[in-house]
């Protein structure tokens, strides 16, 4: 079984996608720093990050167990009955594979039992934050996000957000600040616009994003994500919400599950990660976004191709530089200029 098709094996993974970086392997990343992350931290005001809010961001680094808990709420049609709620979980790695001062990158890894009791590593959702952002990547709506700008007084003392796919496609970002008071560290996002997530797109249900706000907070055992989500749709020519939803994604640190698996994996296709990267932040320099087919199971339409070609990368069937060549294709082919606005 590929890591890929784990994605879709009922009772093998129960949530979404992550990844992690470690010793010379780390090295070899940082050269890759993005286009768009570049442009943005040239453009910003030179003003240095400040240190409480760099170490909130990068205490977020570590092992943990993790719970994912996603309940819908409150229904504002008549006709709509929320959903019964979810709770999944399991391990993860989560390793700062970039830090200038100003941008910081954490890649998530997912580690989870396979049917035969063996570890199974799937590389998850991966956070890149920059200080003072001149733009920031939005989700405009069905396959399409734009370089947002960040003018003047938004983006003054600001951290910008943004959340990436399996196959480091986009998802959606924000702007916020840190704030240290009252005993936590806790960053809150503006409202935005996101693509459905796995465990709703599968079900293909009546509404077709999330319209969200995120809050990052240290706890005394790790750190929570918990994200406030209006789910909205098309309804009779215009959009309308249909339930709200709550979501508590819990990290607790521990160490007790095949940490050593997750770096293997990773040891082994961190270069053609950082080209993908660099590839999808070319192509979204290149039009001040991106536009890409979205796909129920794998989040973009592009996710089983490039998953795929890291899975062969780890069992040893294809070379690092033929993969990367590849991927470049997929990406160049999924992508093209992205629509002003979507609804």
């Amino acid at each position: 079984m590929t890591l890929h098709d784990t994605l879709k094996t009922p009772g093998i993974l129960k949530t979404g996608r992550r990844t992690f970086l470690t010793g010379a392997a780390l090295l070899g990343v940082t050269a890759h720093l993005p286009l768009a992350a570049r442009a943005a931290e040239t453009a910003a005001p030179s003003t240095a990050a400040p240190e409480q809010d760099r170490k909130a961001i990068l205490a977020m680094a570590g092992t943990y167990k993790v719970t994912f808990d996603f309940r819908e709420t409150t229904p504002f049609l008549a006709d709509y009955k929320p959903i019964a709620p979810k709770v999944s979980g399991g391990d993860e790695v989560v390793r700062v594979v970039e830090d200038t001062g100003s941008i910081i990158r954490l890649q998530h890894i997912l580690v989870v039992d396979g049917e035969d009791g063996l570890p199974v590593v799937v590389k998850h959702w991966r956070q890149d934050w920059v200080h003072q952002p001149a733009t920031v990547l939005t989700y405009q709506g069905t396959g399409h996000w734009s370089l947002t700008p960040v003018e003047g007084a938004a983006a003054r003392g600001a951290w910008s957000q943004t959340v990436w796919q399996t196959d480091d496609s986009p998802r959606y970002g924000g702007v916020g600040r840190w704030r240290h008071d009252a005993g936590v560290s806790r960053w809150t996002s503006d409202e935005t616009w996101r693509p459905l997530a796995r465990r709703d797109a599968t079900r293909h249900p009546p509404y077709d994003r999330y319209s969200g706000t995120n809050r990052h907070a240290l706890t005394p055992a790790g750190w929570v994500h918990e994200q406030d989500n209006a789910k909205i749709g098309p309804r009779d020519g215009t959009l309308v919400t249909f339930v709200h939803e709550t979501v508590v994604n819990t990290y607790n640190r521990s160490d007790d599950f095949p940490v050593a698996a997750a770096e293997e994996y990773w040891a082994r296709t961190s270069t053609y990660w950082a080209a993908v990267r660099a590839a999808w932040d070319q192509a979204i320099a290149r039009h001040q976004g991106v536009s890409v087919t979205e796909e129920a199971n794998n989040g973009s339409v592009t996710g089983k191709a490039l998953m795929g070609l890291a899975d062969t990368i780890a069992k040893g069937d294809k070379s690092t530089p033929d993969a990367v060549a590849e991927a470049r294709r997929v990406i160049a082919d999924a992508t093209q200029v992205p629509a002003k606005s979507g609804a």
